[in-house]
Order: structure tokens, then sequence, then C-alpha cells
């Protein structure tokens, strides 16, 4: 056994060093996880004296049982410096919550995607009613009414103002720590027409951004011109990330059939792209023997592959997840410029150490965590494929039935150890799993990969001249072909399984077991299963029994796996998403055993449920109070309540001061089950005080209907 165990160290020659970039994007996810902001200072001096502390033991000499773990912390504390720094240079204003709806004069800067109150655009506010210009946030997205207005217009908006939302539930999706990052210091929602407006001239940055999204804008619609609504929006999404034209019966079979990674420019779409302008680069260039003769083709064909990754993150509007893919694309080309293999595990480490170094918060994304854990798996897989004998002298049928097996099974192996690397984000992150998402993408792969994105690449890149309908054309017969495959594959029975999140440092477990996998080379590799499978099988948390959303607005409780509703329809994206991470079905609660009004809505029996809500701004008066008090164990009010009544006595009452305090909660009962004692996690004390966290005390009022 020990000969064995130093056999497998010693086979870990070249691979200690790829346990770089993951130390270093543990140190920045441990930043994230923190309750209180740290200081920057110590960070900085840990982080220096560790390094120095590496160097050193490096330069004499040491060994490498000295230098590992020493390299190890070196990154582990640059890791938290670097997230640190990144916090300090990208904090901007958030907005506040104001008491009423006020005017905002903005450049539209961007389209959105669609919400479910109307398309929505990303503004940079120029002024806004009873904002100080201090307080002015850099980005706004607003929801408005209509057709969106198009970038580089001047709009006027008369709409309501709030800084970006909290979770819908502690632990649950966080959309203000995202658009920190992104510079988005608050959301509008127009009450009102969009005007167009004149403002004074933008600077030349924001006028260069509006340019470039301008122009983005009007391809994806001469692409939805050219090949209508249905068919169009989807090409559209793909090639510059644009989603207005796609209908959610559409989005939702891509997402059923396990197919929605398609419409995301990221890492497929670069490699598509790119590799197709590598070959067809260097096909070129062998089919010219003038050319061939002078020139080393194949680093021509990268120039001119890393030309098309850049182009592309330019005409995609440069997301995150494609911003991390054209940097991972880049590499690669780059490793054939230096007469270095494209494809190996140190080039993604390398793709992965420039990534964390740039933006040190997407350790904590799905975007980053499942395209970084599928290509560490597929470029394991490449290491492991035994390499293929060339045949002599067979006859062709012969060569082209193993070709074709060896692609199929390749294609197989490569979508299911896709599949699996990536299922336990996709079951902690998004709570569902496409049980035939490994059919419905072998099905659509050779269509999207030789077929759909090369001849939109074409067709995109001449529509501006007005050439590229028959590329254009062909495009959309491979996205035709794509939905009737995900319709098809959605349709099927039980095509879909919402599973519950697992506790939060579980996901960490899964990734290091996932990453233990793919990095270490022996068979002890193979101690990372069970880690790697720790989200599926780890046990669950106790359901809540009561979640109420933030600000008090709509409630729901836990009954039989189901997610009760109180006012369906109401903030549904929130009651989704909470329902779905907690591993429950969504049901409107019942007419009969309820008694509901213009600002309440409470149980007539105890056994209709657990909670009495009123969402009225205006606090209610005693007799509605104690009307509320008599109906339910927990009473949950929007407005501020200052004196409760004699009816209230050992009820739970939450009111709108202590929802601007923690926002949303989960509430567990706890005890006997005749006493009214509960256990409550706010929102507020899972996100800790961060800056993304630090929002604008609302104006709470208890006057106003």
């Amino acid at each position: 056994m020990r000969g064995w165990l130093g056999e497998e160290v010693a086979a870990q020659t070249l691979r200690w060093r790829l346990w770089a970039p993951v130390a270093f994007g543990t140190g920045s996810a441990i930043y994230f996880a923190l309750r209180v902001e740290p200081l920057l200072w110590p960070l900085l001096v840990a982080s220096g004296l560790a390094l120095a502390a590496w160097l050193t033991a490096k330069r004499r000499g040491g060994r490498r049982s000295r230098t590992w773990p020493l390299m190890i912390l070196a990154c582990l504390l640059g890791g938290m410096a670097a997230a640190k720094v990144r916090t300090e240079a990208v904090t901007a204003p958030i907005a506040p919550t104001l008491s009423e709806a006020t005017i905002i004069e903005a450049w539209v800067v961007d389209v959105d995607s669609p919400g479910q109150n109307g398309a929505r655009v990303v503004a940079a506010p120029v002024w806004i009613r009873g904002v100080e210009a201090e307080r002015t946030p850099v980005r706004l997205r607003a929801t408005v009414r209509g057709e969106p207005p198009r970038p580089g217009e001047a709009i006027r908006l008369f709409a309501i103002l709030n800084p970006p939302p909290a979770p819908a539930g502690p632990g649950a999706y966080d959309f203000g720590r995202n658009a920190f990052f992104q510079g988005m210091g608050g959301v509008a929602f127009a009450l009102g027409e969009t005007r167009r407006i004149d403002l004074p001239p933008a600077p030349w940055r924001l006028r260069l951004a509006m340019a470039v999204n301008g122009a983005r804008y009007t391809l994806a619609e001469r692409i939805v011109a050219r090949l209508g609504e249905r068919t169009g929006g989807i090409a559209a999404a793909m090639t510059t990330s644009h989603e207005a034209w796609i209908s959610q019966e559409d989005m939702d079979v891509m997402r059923d059939s396990g197919l929605a990674h398609i419409l995301s420019v990221s890492g497929l779409h670069m490699a598509i792209v790119g590799g197709f302008v590598f070959f067809a680069a260097r096909l070129g260039v062998a089919a010219w023997p003038w050319l061939a003769l002078r020139v080393p083709g194949k680093k021509v064909a990268a120039v001119t592959g890393l030309a098309a990754v850049c182009a592309y993150l330019v005409v995609s509007g440069a997301p995150p997840p494609a911003e991390r893919a054209a940097i991972t694309a880049s590499i690669a080309f780059l490793a054939i410029l230096l007469d270095r293999q494209a494809v190996t595990m140190h080039g993604l480490a390398v793709a992965a150490f420039v990534v964390l170094a740039i933006q040190p918060e997407a350790i904590v994304t799905p975007g980053f965590q499942m395209s970084f854990a599928a290509t560490a798996a597929l470029v394991a897989l490449v290491e492991a494929w035994p390499k293929r004998v060339r045949e002599i002298s067979a006859p062709w049928p012969i060569v082209a039935v193993q070709r074709f097996g060896g692609w199929l099974t390749a294609a197989v192996a490569a979508s299911v150890v896709a599949g699996l690397a990536t299922g336990p984000f996709a079951m902690q992150h998004f709570n569902r799993t496409a049980m035939y998402g490994l059919v419905a993408n072998l099905g659509t792969a050779p269509v999207a990969d030789f077929v759909l994105m090369p001849a939109l690449a074409l067709g995109a890149a001449l529509e501006p001249l007005g050439l590229g309908g028959p590329f254009l054309a062909v495009a959309g017969w491979g996205v035709d072909l794509m939905l009737a495959i995900g319709a098809w594959t959605a349709g099927l029975p039980g095509a879909v399984r919402t599973v519950a999140s697992a506790p939060d440092y579980v996901l960490p477990v899964a990734f290091l077991g996932v990453l233990f996998v793919c990095l270490w080379q022996g068979r002890l590799r193979w101690l990372g299963l069970p880690l790697a499978a720790a989200v599926l099988v780890w046990p669950r948390a106790p359901t809540p029994d009561v979640w109420i959303g933030d600000g008090g607005t709509n409630a729901a409780f836990h009954r039989q796996r189901e997610a009760v509703i109180l006012r369906p329809g109401v903030r549904e994206f929130a009651v989704d998403l909470w329902s779905r991470r907690r591993g429950l079905a969504t049901a409107d609660r019942p007419e009969a055993s309820w008694a509901c009004e213009r600002y309440s809505c409470r149980p007539e029996t105890i056994e209709a449920g657990p909670i009495a809500l009123w969402w009225g701004r205006r606090a209610p008066d005693t007799a509605q109070m104690e009307t509320l008090c008599r109906a339910a164990p927990i009473v949950s009010l929007r407005a501020v309540v200052h004196a409760l009544p004699s009816a209230c006595d050992g009820r739970l009452v939450l009111d709108g001061a202590d929802f601007s305090r923690g926002g949303a909660v989960e509430l567990w009962r706890d005890g006997s089950a005749g006493a009214n004692r509960w256990r409550a996690v706010w929102t507020a004390d899972a996100r800790g005080d961060r800056p993304w966290a630090r929002q604008p005390d609302p104006d709470v009022s208890d006057s106003g209907a």
C-alpha cells in the first residue's frame, strides 16, 4: 500500500501547480461567504507575507512538501485580497427606496431580457427627482411599457425606483450582489409611457457603448426580420444575447429539455465559432500552395480564430459568461502561437486564474462553476481517452463505419461526463433536472456544432452587407430542428424533476470532489466521487413551515409537499424561486376556507392555514387587527403597527419595520404543537453586513392606502 501511494503521489509531479487556481478561487469564495466585510490592509499584508514566504522557500530549493502548502496558502489569501480589491473598485451608489414615484431622465445603454411585467432596458441615469447627484446610480434596470426604446436614445420615465431586490429567501439567488458588480445600482418600474427627450451629450465611453449596443440590436432585428419572431428570436439570442423575442413557452421548452445553455453566449458558442474560423483559415492556407510554403498555417489560423473570438465577444454584448469563455479560448489560441498544446489542463488552469483575478465574484456564479467544471471534466476525458490506431489500406466503408462509431462514442462520453460534472450545480442553483437532457443534447449537438452555429456566424457577419440571407436560412432550419427536438424531449413523461437545495456548505464539497476527480492522475482520483455526489445524497434541512416575502406583500406555507400561495400572481418570481429551492410544487390557496378582502387575507379555520396577511400600506384599525390575530397564529403586516390589541397576545406579529430590517423570512414551528413558538431566519442575517446588502433604509410609513 505504501509503495502504491508513493506511485500515486509521484504521478502528480507536473500536476501540483494545477491546485493554485483552486486555492485562489477558494479564497475568493471564503470572502463572499463572510457575514462581515473584512478590512483591506490585513488581507493585503497577509497575502504579501504568504507570497514572500513561498518565493523564499522556492528560491532556497525547498522540498515540495514545504513549498506546495506555502503556494496554496499564498493563493488562498491572494484570492481573498483580490475579491476585496475588486469590491472596493466597483463600489457605486445604490438607489434609495422613495416613498413616491419619481421622474428619471437617462440614456438607454442596452435592451435587457424581458421580465414578467414587460420589456426592460439598462439605462444610465442623468437626473432623478429627489435623489442627489452623488447618490445617483451609475446604471439602472428599468421595466418599460410597450416597445423598448433603442440603445442610444434619451428617455424620461415616471417610475417607481428601488434598490436591487434582495434574495427571495435566506441563501437564495442574490440579484443584488450580481447587480453590484455590474455597476447596476437600482431597478425602476415605469408607470407611464416612455418619452423621448433631448439631453446634453453623453461621455465618450457611454456613447461608444451605446453605439456598439445599437449595432447589436439592429443586427438582432434584421435576424428576426429574416427568420420570423420565433426562429429569429432564438437565433438573435445566440448571436447578440438579446432575448426580447423569445416567448415564455419556448423558454420553458429549452429549460425542460436541458437545452437552455444554448441560448446563453458562453463557452460552447465561443468554442464552435473560434474553432470553425480556425479550421476554415487553416484549410484556406493549406489550399493555397504559394501561401502555405511561406507562412505557418496553424499560427495564422490561431490569429484568425483569436480575432473571431474577440469580434463575437463584442457582438454578444460581452456578458460575464461570454467574457470568461473568450478568455479561455484566447489562452488556447495563444498556446498555439507559443508552440504549446492548446487543450491541456494547464491551459485551463491559467484561464481560470486569469478569470478569477479579473472577476473574483465569478466564483459564486453558476455560470463559472458549471463552465469550468464541465471543461475540466472534458479535458480529463481527453487525457484518459485511448489513442486511435490509424488504419492501413482499409476499405472506405469500413473506415466510415469506424469513424462514425468513434464519433458517436466520443459524443456520448462527452455529454455524459459534462452532464455529470455540471449536475451538482444545476441541482443546487436551479433545483431542476432535465431527465432527458442527454438525449436532447446528443440530438442537437451535430446540428448545432456543424450547421447552426457556423451558418449563424457567417450570416451575422454578412448580414450588415445584405448578404446573410442564405446562411441565416440554413441557421433557421437548425433552430427549428433544435426546437422540435427540445419540444419532444420536454413532453416526455417525467421530463423535469425538482430537487431541493442542499445546505450551502455542500456545494463547495461537491466542487472539490469534481476537481479532485479531474486533476488527480491515477486510481486514487475516484476517492473524489463520493464528494462530487454530495449535493445529490446529502440530507436536506427541514422545510420551513411559512415563508413571507420581502416587504410582507405575499406569503406561502408548506403543506404536503406543496407551497400554498396566499396571493397568486403577486411577486411570482420570488414565490417560484423559494418553492423550487425547497423542492415544493406551488398551489393556490383554496377559496372556500379563506376570507380575503382588498388589503387582507386570513384563514377561516385553524386547519386552513397558519398565517393571516395584511398588505395595505395603511395600518389596520383595532377591529381589523383583532380579526387578524384571532384568525391565525402568525400575522404579517406590510405597514408599521405601533400598538397591538389584547387579542394579539401570544401571536407572532411581524410588521413593516421587521421586513424593512430583515427582508424575507422563513419560519419553522418550534416546540410543542400547542405552543405558538417559531424559529425565524431572515434574509438580511444570511446576507450579512456586506456592501451589496447595505441598501438605504426604505421609507416605511403607516399612512396612505
